[in-house]
């Protein structure tokens, strides 16, 4: 039996593995130097870029809005001008099925190249940040700490 799971990128990584590699690079690049700039950064700096942070829109939100904005708007048409508009609904959704199977569909070249990152690359920057900020000094080194002391001083860090 063919197992299809398996013929799919992982769900973290589909969108970059079908991004042109310049744009990708271009995203790591952008997140060091914001980093570099951070380095000797004050705890409110890196609060305030964190909390930037929690604030940006990832990929998967901005494909969302937008599928659904002209999802909308297509229906609307095809009711109030000409029903033909309701085969723009059902290419948008085609397109959203192809993009939760391969990570890629027509507005992610566009998205990313106007700066839009995945949730991945959003997370690689603020757990970069928190090392920084110094959250993760209070974890005890492994055979330090009773096990589940241990666990809930890195899902301390992590919450942060």
């Amino acid at each position: 039996m063919v197992n299809l799971a398996a013929s799919f990128a992982p769900t973290t990584l589909r969108v970059e593995r079908h991004t042109d590699r310049y744009w990708n690079e271009l995203n790591g690049l952008r997140i060091e130097a914001r980093l570099v700039r951070m380095k000797d950064a004050q705890r409110v700096e890196i609060d305030e870029r964190l909390a930037e942070l929690d604030r940006e829109w990832d990929i998967e939100r901005a494909l969302g809005a937008n599928a659904g904005t002209i999802a909308l708007a297509s229906a609307a048409l095809g009711y109030a001008v000409d029903r033909r508009f309701l085969l723009l609904t059902t290419l948008v959704f085609a397109f959203l099925a192809n993009h939760a199977l391969y990570g890629w569909c027509p507005p992610v070249p566009v998205m990313r190249r106007l700066g839009v990152r995945t949730m991945r690359e959003i997370e690689r920057e603020r757990y970069a940040l928190k090392a920084l900020r110094g959250d993760f000094s209070a974890v005890p080194p492994a055979g330090w700490a009773a096990g589940h002391d241990r666990v809930r001083a890195v899902l301390a860090a992590v919450d942060a």
